[in-house]
């Protein structure tokens, strides 16, 4: 299938640097976290590649575009650029309903989402655990493996699980 405004290889080129896994959560993609911003030919065997880092400082950006420009090497692109984008910023809506679910399966707490029309987030005082579907989690710390994770406990379950903080 061929993205509105892309050409075929385009899209082709779209298509294998979204399935990139994520480097702190390798069971996300970068299409998944929707951080992909654009992908477009700058010439024959050249590429442009946009990104969004989820924090302007990630320290995962680095690994992301070496990935992408293997990915795209191994399609023929000789050159490969890999801007990082900021604007507009990244946010946690931008993670796609797959990304979201794979979260869940994978023990993670995905981020609550805006209301409808770029909202505030709706005001929880918890949330959900992904392991047993209780409400009743208590945060243990602000900060877990990476500074988008919180650290959570279920009372209901007590299985401690991480927390993919809204922003």
């Amino acid at each position: 299938m061929v993205t509105a405004g892309l050409s075929a290889l385009e899209a082709e080129l779209r298509a294998a640097v979204g399935a990139v896994p994520d480097p702190e959560l390798p069971v996300l993609t970068l299409e998944d976290l929707g951080i992909l911003r654009d992908v477009h030919l700058t010439g024959p065997v050249s590429v442009e590649v946009e990104l969004t880092p989820t924090y302007t400082a990630c320290p995962a950006l680095d690994t992301m575009a070496a990935d992408v420009t293997q990915v795209l090497r191994e399609r023929g692109m000789t050159e490969v650029s890999v801007r990082t984008v900021l604007s507009p910023p990244w946010s946690t809506d931008a993670i796609t309903d797959e990304g979201r679910r794979k979260l869940t399966e994978y023990g993670i707490a995905p981020p609550r989402t805006t209301a409808p029309g770029g909202g505030p987030i709706p005001l929880e005082l918890t949330v959900r655990c992904p392991h047993c579907g209780s409400l009743d989690t208590v945060l243990l710390n602000r900060f877990s493996s990476t500074s988008c994770k919180a650290l959570r406990r279920c009372e209901s379950c007590r299985e401690p699980f991480d927390h993919f903080k809204e922003l």
